[in-house]
């Protein structure tokens, strides 16, 4: 008999095991479905997606759900998106995509090619001054325009004779969101080289739209512990990076759906079992766009930030990597040390990659206030290679990191 129940309570938990796991799948399928038109701040999709999150919680035992409504100002492109180069179309999101700053662009326009094997940027400026050159659009790999700023800084001007700029970016092309609160005067579309390699001119009718105030919130869920003097909080985005035209959108299944199921999840399981402490879930809207919405929570926080006990920050987990990076604030490093320690016993991931500290995602306006926290992000798997594309889908994550990271941050509350 006692046999039979140790068996029993052995097959109850890998149940429950395979059922978070269950639960945390439907989550990233739910979030990467084109319901939600890639989480982006148009068309209604990142609130949309804000609202799911808020009956997520509350179907997951949480004893609080409230939302926190915070404004930016953002650029978007949900309108036309055409482009041909020679005369043949190229695929958004596929061929190119556009800087997030960018205006929107029509009209035909002859494309100048850098000279990057035998760069003169006086001579690029004289080129550009020729008549067959007015109103050109400048094509040059965009790492080499990095490296000479100030050679390609007075083309930006509106006093130089180029229409705009061709910035190459080796397949699958890539589309960002962080720098778009503003517009520059000169569209800037990013292109692979082998879309437009050897191309007299192309052909656009590219529209964007700048929405001033745009109405956003953060979902924020609350488990209450034993005692309500300290607590932890668990964090992670929920928005990405939306449309790129009306028909292409950026699904984010690594980036962020796999940590925001992942904070459910966590919800789920604290609010089964009690905790000593009060837990917070928070998922963020507005990082794509800079971290605006945990930089507003961190100077209006619904507790006080000297309350954390600490605070682990999940993003982009959806991936294999056996290796799990991690970047830990200051007052996080003891913290840290115990990760290892926790790391080393059960063998969650064959090591643990700590970065530096970097403002690359939500933990970083709490570590800047001195809150002791961690941020998971499993790089360089199998679906990294899609981060920021069009192709980051539940057909291309991967499951394998999440029971280790629910498991390690497990351990570590229990045992920090």
């Amino acid at each position: 008999m006692k046999k039979f129940l140790v068996l029993l309570l052995a097959f109850v938990a890998i149940q429950m095991n395979a059922q978070d796991l269950a639960h945390y799948k439907k989550i990233v399928k739910e979030l990467s479905s084109a319901k939600y038109q890639g989480r982006g701040y148009a068309k209604g999709g990142a609130n949309k997606a804000g609202k799911y999150l808020v009956k997520e919680f509350e179907k997951a035992g949480a004893d609080e759900v409230v939302c926190q409504p915070f404004t930016i100002d953002i650029n978007t492109f949900c309108g036309k998106m055409e482009m041909w180069a020679d005369g043949k179309k190229l695929v958004p999101g596929v061929d190119y995509s556009m800087r997030e700053y960018s205006p929107g662009v029509k009209g035909e326009f002859p494309v100048y090619h850098v000279d990057t094997l035998n760069f003169d940027a006086e001579k690029m400026y004289a080129d550009l001054a020729k008549p067959e050159y007015a109103n050109c659009l400048v094509a040059c790999e965009f790492w080499f325009t990095y490296r000479h700023h100030d050679a390609f800084g007075p083309l930006q001007k509106d006093d130089f004779p180029n229409a705009g700029f061709i910035y190459t970016w080796p397949a699958p092309i890539k589309f960002f969101k962080a720098y778009g609160h503003r517009v520059v005067s000169k569209p800037i579309i990013w292109v692979t080289p082998e879309a437009i390699e050897g191309v007299k001119s192309v052909r656009t009718n590219i529209e964007n739209e700048f929405l001033k105030d745009y109405e956003l919130f953060n979902v924020i869920a609350k488990v209450a512990g034993e005692k309500h003097d300290s607590c932890y909080v668990f964090t992670a985005h929920y928005d990405h990076l939306g449309n790129l035209g009306k028909k292409v959108y950026y699904a984010g299944a690594n980036d962020n759906a796999s940590g925001i199921a992942t904070i459910v999840t966590l919800a789920e399981y604290y609010a089964q079992n009690k905790p000593e402490y009060d837990m917070y879930f928070i998922a963020f809207s507005g990082e794509d766009a800079n971290l605006r919405g945990s930089e507003f929570y961190a100077k209006n926080p619904l507790a006080p930030l000297s309350q954390i006990k600490y605070l682990f920050n999940i993003d982009m987990i959806g991936d294999n990597n056996p290796v799990q990076y991690c970047e830990a604030s200051d007052e996080g490093m003891r913290g840290f040390a115990l990760f290892e320690k926790i790391n080393g016993e059960k063998g969650y991931f064959e090591a643990l990659n700590r970065g530096e500290l970097a403002a690359n995602s939500d933990h970083y306006p709490f570590a800047e206030r001195h809150v002791p926290c961690i941020f998971l992000e499993n790089q360089e798997g199998d679906a990294f290679k899609y981060y920021h594309t069009i192709y980051d889908t539940y057909k291309t994550v991967r499951f394998e990191s999440y029971e280790p990271v629910f498991k390690m941050i497990r351990d570590f509350v229990e045992r920090y």
